[in-house]
């Protein structure tokens, strides 16, 4: 056998072995369990019986291969999900989720933005920061009515961030969750939108461009 072919079947081992331990630590280091993951700071509110909650995730867009996509004129969709949980339980109890479309005009050149969340649709016409503002940071989302949340009790968003999810259902099934009167944010076992912390969580290989998860410090209403 010459002698490049060895380095090369050599270098291929070595690369194999590297991508495999790689995988293998960031498996160790996924959250178990939605208490465990990265922590992010929020604002919480009560609007009369109604609880809201304010945070970003602008590392959405981290990537600059990401950024230049926004200028292409193709469709950037960023889904977010942000699910209630109450301390010490790993099973959701209610569900928050928006949905961000941008489109850059390459005539006009600007951002088309339409926001979908809970109670709401807005369309907008901006500039790139105001795309990273309207999409990346959220401002008095509803996550539960008050008879909901039990005083005494502690409380925590696990949120997920999928931008350009490649499941156009996930998208759709949030849409017509939004369609739900405000403050109804229950979800229960039946729900599309339900899952294990490990569905809804753990990233799994092309199902966005990105993905950015973590959790908010507790409440106690």
């Amino acid at each position: 056998m010459k002698r490049t072919t060895i380095v090369a079947f050599v270098l291929l081992a070595m690369l194999t072995s590297s991508l495999s331990l790689a995988q293998a630590v960031a498996g160790s280091q996924q959250p178990t369990r939605p208490a465990s993951l990265p922590m992010r700071q929020a604002v919480y509110a009560w609007d009369s019986e109604l609880l809201r909650a304010s945070y970003a995730y602008r590392d959405a867009f981290a990537d600059p291969g990401l950024m230049k996509k926004l200028s292409t004129g193709l469709p950037v969709v960023v889904a977010m999900r942000a699910y209630l949980y109450r301390e010490g339980d790993d099973v959701p109890l209610a569900l928050a989720p928006r949905v961000c479309r941008i489109v850059f005009d390459l005539w006009d050149e600007v951002y088309r933005v339409h926001v979908s969340e809970p109670e709401r649709e807005r369309d907008h016409v901006v500039v790139l920061d105001g795309v990273l503002r309207l999409c990346t940071e959220v401002r008095d989302l509803p996550v539960a009515r008050r008879a909901f949340v039990a005083s005494g009790r502690n409380y925590f968003l696990g949120v997920v961030v999928d931008v350009n999810p490649v499941s156009n259902e996930i998208v759709d099934q949030m849409r017509r969750w939004m369609s739900r009167p405000t403050g109804s944010t229950t979800i229960a076992p039946s729900d599309a939108l339900f899952g294990s912390f490990v569905q809804l969580f753990a990233r799994q290989l092309a199902t966005s461009d990105v993905t950015v998860t973590f959790r908010t410090q507790n409440f106690s209403p």
